[in-house]
């Protein structure tokens, strides 16, 4: 069937929510990447076995037959509890499913309509049996991420009855192009792909070239370690995404649009392509799309893994077929983008935010969020907390909030010591920062940045010496090596990182590190290059103590840094067994049976292997 008209859409919608109504369960599994990781297929195939035996109940996956219905959905936020399951009507909110409890779900729930207790949340000793009773749930505000775990992310019907395509709609029969860009520009939407800068503005300028080829480009390639937001909105909900970039296009004048998805997303690419086939086939893309003389074309592209692919330039070359490296600008993508022609380029989320942008008013967008920066922004919540996941907040959420109100903690009861913003590029923020409220511009205050909103948490256990290290390490290997300052400044940063976490640093490496992190800063080429040293300038300066004790007294003090690390045989624990001796490959242990033994700490070469074989406890490692 073909969708030719605005009236069709209506009736398309009305049609699916009629069917809807008529089912008298329906089960949603999530189907994001954590949970089929943990199972989520397996239960999805078992549940459909189980509910197809059912006497009286017929399953259909096309929705063709209406009563029960097992669906997958996008991420349903909670990803330190999956695999997730959703019981409608009634609401119920199941966590830590295993292919063994659903026999028991069917038979309580689907059929009889009864919980299943021991398989709801609880935050304490309070039972949660709706995800509205759920405090990692129920503290969000959701516009990106409003279908993600209730609509069968495979299923472009349940978006349309979920209302999608109803602002594309509306743009091309209501509002002009210039209305599309005026409107986008009031709400202050700014590109949620880190830098900020207003899609609207953007938009605008691409509008104003004089060459009349124009191209519509959504980076979805997401390289930051900890980050899973856009590949959750394009696994969850990729109808959204494409409704903003066809939109965008109705509002620029183009004719073709590329999504770029790093291949270590092959959920994302799966779902994109059945949507993009989904929607040609209602021709919703394509040709004359709902009669309205628009036509635009959706392709997919695949990146190879390379992290500086994520900066504009690099990425439009990549789409060309050429290696993937930044360039010199001006000009900049909006007068030369994709094959020299003026290009829009945003991210997943900014794309996701445009829909909703169109059908409630820029001035709706503003009650949300700051001033500077308007809207909601998504977060993935990960490290050393109790609730990992994905969450959607207003910006200027304070870390303290996310931490503690969502995320329920530091994971075990540990205290809070920082929190990397921005993935790699990034900065630490301390506790004197949690309830500093986020946004693009507040971040930018602490040598930090809001980048594409990966949150990682860490704890008194984590030496940010090490930290530094680590994302240095990532940022030189994904370097593109094209200019020296971050080619050569990065390598020998890491080179300083990896002689102080060994034991080896100087006192005069530090003002080394600040002088070559001050130099990368000023004078790469691309943004990814220019923040770069962002890890070592915020650690350098919140617990620079820490840099000073690696090189001054040879400690870590949270003890991660195996080079710093001294084993130790306590003599009330140890009962002489000699298992620690046996077990050590460098012939640093010593004693006699029955009697306590000994670590020579300059044999010793730390690799744990006698703490870890110690039955008693007797083995401990001190700084």
């Amino acid at each position: 069937m073909s969708i030719i008209s605005k009236e069709d859409l209506l009736n398309k919608q009305k049609e699916v929510q009629d069917t809807i109504n008529t089912y008298t369960c329906r089960v949603l599994v999530c189907s994001g990447t954590g949970c089929m990781a943990s199972g989520a297929q397996k239960i999805y195939d078992e549940m459909v076995k189980l509910c197809a035996d059912l006497d009286g109940v017929q399953v259909e996956m096309q929705k063709d037959i209406p009563h029960l219905g097992v669906v997958k959905t996008g991420c349903q936020g909670l990803c330190e509890l999956g695999p997730l399951m959703r019981i409608q009507p009634y609401d119920y909110q199941y966590v830590h499913v295993q292919v063994e409890d659903c026999k028991e779900i069917v038979d309580r729930t689907v059929i009889a309509g009864q919980p299943v207790e021991r398989l709801f949340y609880r935050d304490h000793d309070e039972v949660c049996p709706h995800p509205d009773d759920i405090p990692f749930l129920n503290q969000q505000t959701r516009i990106v991420l409003e279908n993600c775990g209730k609509i069968d992310a495979e299923s472009i019907d349940e978006y349309i009855a979920a209302g999608g395509f109803q602002a594309m709609a509306k743009a091309f029969f209501d509002m002009t192009p210039q209305d599309v860009i005026d409107e986008v520009t009031k709400s202050g939407l700014r590109g949620r792909g880190g830098a900020g800068f207003p899609a609207g503005k953007k938009w605008g300028q691409v509008a104003r070239q004089k060459e009349t080829t124009r191209y519509v480009v959504c980076n979805g390639d997401e390289g930051d370690p900890g980050a899973f937001m856009d590949g959750s909105v394009m696994e969850g909900d990729p109808y959204k995404m494409i409704e903003g970039m066809v939109i965008a296009a109705y509002a620029v004048g183009a004719e073709n649009g590329y999504i770029y998805v790093r291949a270590e997303y092959p959920l994302s690419v799966q779902r994109l392509r059945m949507a993009i086939e989904q929607a040609e086939a209602y021709g919703l893309l394509g040709t004359n799309i709902l009669g309205s003389g628009v036509n635009f074309y959706l392709h997919i592209n695949r990146g190879a893994g390379a992290f500086v692919c994520g900066e504009g330039s690099a990425l439009t070359a990549s789409i060309e077929g050429n290696r993937g490296m930044p360039r010199v600008k001006p000009p900049r993508t909006v007068e030369k983008g994709l094959w020299e022609k003026p290009t829009v380029l945003n991210n997943v989320e900014t794309y996701a935010n445009v829909p909703k942008i169109i059908l409630q008013g820029a001035d709706w967008f503003r009650t949300i969020g700051t001033e500077g920066s308007p809207g909601t922004k998504t977060f993935s919540l990960t490290g050393a907390i109790e609730n990992t996941g994905l969450i959607e907040v207003p910006m200027g959420t304070s870390l303290r909030e996310m931490i503690y109100d969502i995320g329920g903690g530091i994971k075990g009861g540990g205290e809070f010591k920082a929190v990397q913003i921005g993935g790699p590029s990034g900065g630490c923020l301390t506790a004197e920062h949690l309830d500093v409220g986020l946004d693009f511009d507040s971040v930018k205050k602490y040598d930090a940045i809001m980048g594409s909103g990966g949150l990682v948490v860490m704890d008194e256990n984590t030496c940010m010496v090490e930290v530094a290290r680590f994302f240095m390490s990532f940022t030189q290997r994904e370097s593109c090596g094209k200019c020296v300052p971050c080619r050569e400044g990065t390598k020998r940063m890491r080179e300083i990182l990896e002689r102080i976490v060994a034991g080896k640093g100087e006192m005069s490496d530090l003002d080394e590190l600040e002088e070559l992190a001050n130099m990368v800063q000023s004078m790469a080429l691309c943004g990814l290059g220019k923040s770069a040293p962002l890890p070592v300038i915020s650690t350098l300066k919140r617990f620079r103590s820490e840099y000073e004790e690696h090189i001054r007294d040879k400690k870590c003090r949270a003890k991660v840094c195996t080079a710093l690390r001294q084993f130790h045989i306590n003599e009330e624990f140890c009962i002489g067994c000699g298992k620690c001796a046996k077990n050590c490959p460098a012939g640093a242990i010593t004693g006699k049976i029955k009697h306590p033994y000994h670590i020579n700490n300059d044999l010793c070469i730390k690799c744990g292997a006698c703490k870890d074989n110690c039955n008693f406890d007797a083995i401990y490692v001190e700084a």
